[in-house]
């Protein structure tokens, strides 16, 4: 059958613990009937308090039950995918029911109405002068709350460094919420991450001072945009705080047509939002991509991207020097399995360079992305975990348990994808023959 995914593939599609051990549950049980699938969906009915309708769509994993849970996928959505992914050749390659087919129909004929309804927006009559005075508004806005930020850093710096771990995380704080304010969210985000660094290790000071000095260049380049040329305005702007709509992404960024795997994703807490960061590498055109996705709450996120697959798409960056962030515009077929494609870095030389390459297009990048072939894990007594190449050059890894790594490694050379922040290597995962294993969450 056409899923591709191993059973702990599936799992990483679970909301939740609880919601992955009732679908392992129902997948072993016996209360599955009419399970079928052909080339764009799989479906089964399941037993339970009533007969529970299950479909998926297996060209981007959407999931669709009858039953009242509000968690996506649910327990027996999770349950069907996991009962195909554990026995495919038990799935009979039957027609659709009605209600499957019906459900298509009505996911296809919604895309559709959502294409027409960006279309419409996209050819609305605009307002160009109220637009240009709100724009001008913002601009002030956002003008007054950065001289505001230079002012209190220079107080702050004059004082000299040793004042800043006196300083409590609330002054941080009010500077981050006075950033908002001006309509800058961006930018106090990276004001609110310099604030939980003082104290938190030794080398505190260097890292307070790297980043302070990303600050003044950001808000020096802001005070000159109009002097950058079009890709690193784009840049400024977005590291500030400006903001691009999907449509205009499409419109004005380069779009690359490619079969991408799924290297490495990982969820992190964001205020009140899930932000789910999921990497991408192009096997023809060996471009990474990043993909941004965001949630209130528990909610589920938009699209699925299940780590260690491959997926058929037309994948459109935004405008930048160094494009990096990017969207799916258009998924052109099925999810694939990896085999053990060759692909990535020779070695860590190779990933200096592009970090060298990316740092001078872009002065602001803060993770590199990487895959990096023939690598191993090697723990050295006085400086911690490294990963080692076959040239012998060593990056260390981020403070973590490696026993995973080192577990599927067995100590020898594997391909690891990887995030890179200057300092330390972030595991995303592992690729040995043709097994991929996830590492990060």
């Amino acid at each position: 059958m056409p899923l591709s995914l191993t059973v702990d593939q599936v799992a990483s599609l679970a909301p939740d613990a609880a919601s992955l051990a009732a679908g392992k549950k129902l997948a072993a049980g016996r209360d599955w009937s009419n399970v079928g699938y052909d080339e764009r969906a799989l479906w089964g009915e399941c037993k339970g308090s009533a007969l529970y309708q299950v479909r998926v769509d297996l060209s981007d994993l959407a999931a669709k039950c009858s039953c009242p849970s509000r968690k996506f996928p649910c327990k027996h959505a999770l349950g069907l995918l996991l009962k195909a992914a554990a026995n495919p050749a038990a799935v009979a390659t039957v027609d659709a029911p009605d209600w499957v087919a019906d459900w298509l129909a009505r996911r296809g004929a919604a895309a559709e109405q959502k294409e027409k309804k960006k279309a419409d927006v996209a050819n609305a009559p605009v307002d160009e002068q109220a637009q240009a005075r709100r724009a001008q508004q913002r601009a002030k806005r956002v003008d007054e709350g950065i001289a505001a930020l230079d002012l209190w850093l220079a107080d702050m710096l004059r004082n000299g460094l040793g004042t800043l771990a006196e300083h409590h995380d609330q002054s941080w704080e009010r500077q981050a919420a006075r950033l908002v304010d001006a309509q800058a969210p961006a930018l106090a985000t990276r004001v609110r991450r310099i604030g939980d660094i003082p104290r938190s290790t030794p080398d505190w000071t260097r890292r307070v001072l790297g980043e302070l000095g990303r600050v003044a260049l950001l808000t020096e380049a802001y005070s000159r945009i109009d002097t950058l040329d079009d890709a690193l305005r784009d840049d400024v702007r977005a590291l500030v705080g400006w903001s691009l709509k999907d449509e205009e992404v499409i419109a004005r960024g380069s779009a690359v047509d490619d079969r991408w795997l799924v290297i490495g994703q990982r969820v992190e807490d964001d205020d009140r939002l899930r932000v789910q960061r999921t990497w991408l590498l192009g096997l023809e055109s060996e471009r990474y991509a990043l993909v941004l996705q965001f949630a209130a709450g528990s909610a589920p996120f938009t699209e699925s991207f299940v780590p260690g697959t491959l997926l058929r798409a037309r994948v459109r960056y935004w405008p930048s020097a160094h494009a990096s962030r990017a969207l799916v515009e258009e998924r052109l077929g099925h999810l694939e399995p990896w085999t053990g494609q060759s692909t990535g870095y020779s070695g860590f030389d190779a990933l200096l360079e592009a970090t060298t390459a990316a740092l001078g297009a872009q002065p602001w990048v803060e993770r590199v992305p990487c895959v990096v072939r023939d690598v191993r894990p090697a723990r050295h007594a006085a400086t911690g975990w490294h990963l080692v190449d076959a040239a012998g050059c060593a990056l260390p890894l981020a403070a973590r348990d490696h026993r995973r790594l080192l577990a599927v490694s067995g100590g020898h050379p594997v391909h690891v994808a990887a995030e890179w922040d200057g300092d330390v290597l972030l595991p995303l995962a592992v690729m040995s023959g043709n097994s991929f294993e996830r590492l990060s969450a």
